[in-house]
């Protein structure tokens, strides 16, 4: 989990703001002395706070909306910049204003805007009016890249609901969904995200539905951004999927794949980018990118990261981790059932996701 909060934040911490879900993320990512998150040479990092398990999308929504508001009071004052006759003054709130939907342009553009307003002496009342008003408030100038972040038992069960009203919403804000399967926090309970034949807590007996699919429902709206990642088996794919989403001026989902202490990997946690590695090949998960402003120019929106899994290696993989293997050995019959059914839900979600990939005839 801790590599991907890492990379966010490295690609966005100066000027981000996260909503974090009480749990596991919120444990790892917001205890002392040690954290997952970074700075840069300025020192400036992203501003962190965690809400209650059941409401964290609805908290960082808040977040979203109250910038939006303050923002949108400083545009304002910026339009009335863009009238004033000082030299430069103009250029640079013209040059704000194309670039407000753009947090990392926006940021420089905000700079200048800042430094110029800082030494030069106004005539006018009106301009010298909004040129305080924007210095007062000069903070939320930058456009900020706003983050909600969680984990599987949030974002598939008890956050759900509030997960599903943000991403309808049509706001531009973006949601991290650490996927690791189980309630990682709490004891490694069953989720709507453990998938058919796994161990948990509720589920001692391997669970006998199928995992849930966040990203299908995310999808359907349309308008949603949607990403499937694994850092240790495309890094390049998962960089390019989180700069896309943080991009797209609107909703965006990213589901990342992170294996777990309660998964019980045979070779450690040390390896658990190979793990990744391994379920991606083995057709355990799958990487792909749902890019509506693809579709705004009439291409197939759905774009398939993965190559074809070898699904010959999918029960393989599932003896390598103690949450299927330790069925295995103490139900061999229930097991070979449910890993069947298993293996044939992964090779349906792949046709599935691969006729997707060909809607406009793209392979």
């Amino acid at each position: 989990e801790t590599p991907y909060a890492k990379l966010v934040t490295q690609l966005f911490g100066d000027r981000m703001y996260i909503a974090n879900a009480t749990g596991c993320s919120s444990i790892w990512g917001g205890s002392a002395p040690s954290t997952p998150y970074t700075v840069n040479k300025k020192g400036q990092g992203p501003a962190w706070s965690n809400s209650l398990f059941e409401d964290n999308a609805e908290f960082g929504y808040g977040m979203f909306l109250a910038n939006a508001q303050i923002r949108a009071r400083l545009e304002e004052n910026v339009n009335v910049l863009a009238e004033c006759d000082k030299a430069g003054v103009a250029e640079a709130a013209k040059a704000w204003i194309d670039t407000k939907n753009d947090s990392g342009a926006n940021m420089a553009a905000s700079e200048a805007l800042i430094k110029l307003l800082e030494d030069t002496a106004f005539d006018k009342d009106c301009c010298k009016a909004a040129a305080e008003a924007i210095l007062k408030d000069q903070d939320y100038l930058n456009k900020k890249s706003i983050w909600i972040f969680g984990g599987d038992g949030w974002a598939y069960d008890i956050g759900f609901g509030g997960l599903d009203h943000v991403i309808a919403s049509g706001e531009d804000v973006n949601i991290f969904v650490f996927d690791t399967e189980v309630y990682s926090n709490t004891g490694g309970q069953s989720s709507k995200s453990t998938p058919t034949g796994a161990i948990a807590q509720f589920a001692a007996a391997g669970k006998e539905v199928k995992k849930k699919d966040l990203a299908g429902i995310a999808m359907s709206y349309g308008y949603v951004y949607v990403a499937h990642i694994a850092m240790g088996a495309d890094y390049n794919q998962c960089i390019k999927a989180i700069a896309e989403a943080e991009a797209y001026n609107g909703p965006s989902i990213i589901i990342g794949y992170a294996p777990c202490i309660n998964h019980g990997i045979k070779t450690g946690m040390g390896t658990a980018m190979a793990e990744e590695k391994k379920a991606v090949q083995a057709g355990y998960w799958h990487l792909y990118r749902y890019n509506p402003t693809l579709k705004a120019e009439g291409k197939n929106p759905f774009i398939m990261d993965s190559k074809a899994p070898n699904t010959d290696e999918y029960k393989n993989f599932l003896m390598g981790e103690v949450r299927y293997n330790a069925l295995a050995r103490q139900n061999p019959e229930r097991a070979e059932r449910l890993f069947d059914k298993a293996l044939e839900n992964a090779k349906d979600r792949y046709d599935y996701l691969l006729r997707l990939s060909k809607l406009y005839g793209e392979a």
